[in-house]
């Protein structure tokens, strides 16, 4: 079973930006599909982005579209969100999760193998 490990959270500015990453271990990513999903307390968990096996397809939650940008280095094993204009409304706990033999880049919904412990975002106004 893969093991996914999230880093790369903190404290940012409101119009600031972070690089989150989610590295894997014990298989390798090539197989799987990743998406990073978050979460605020008393909140359901939100689809944020996802990439496919290969990285040539990806998908992005309406809020997030045109900030955020999700890519995956299958040499590197690991898989990185880049936010940009980060909002205050962004604040929350973000998770990577992977699904394997899963083609496609929305992940909003699907049936994850496994998930990372997740890594804290705060955005200050």
């Amino acid at each position: 079973q893969v093991q996914l490990v999230e880093s790369g959270g903190g404290l940012v500015q409101a119009g600031g930006s972070l690089r989150l990453s989610c590295t894997a271990s014990g298989v390798t990513l090539n197989t799987y599909a990743v998406g990073w999903f978050r979460q605020v307390p008393g909140n359901e968990r939100e689809f944020v982005a996802g990439v496919s096996r290969f990285g040539g397809m990806s998908d992005y939650g309406d809020s997030v579209k045109g900030r955020f940008t999700i890519s995956k280095d299958n040499a590197k094993n690991s898989v990185y969100l880049q936010m940009n204009n980060l909002k205050p409304e962004d604040t929350a706990v973000y998770y990577c999760a992977a699904k394997q033999y899963y083609y496609s880049g929305n992940l909003n919904g699907a049936d994850l193998d496994s998930w990372g412990q997740g890594t804290q975002v705060t955005v200050s106004s």
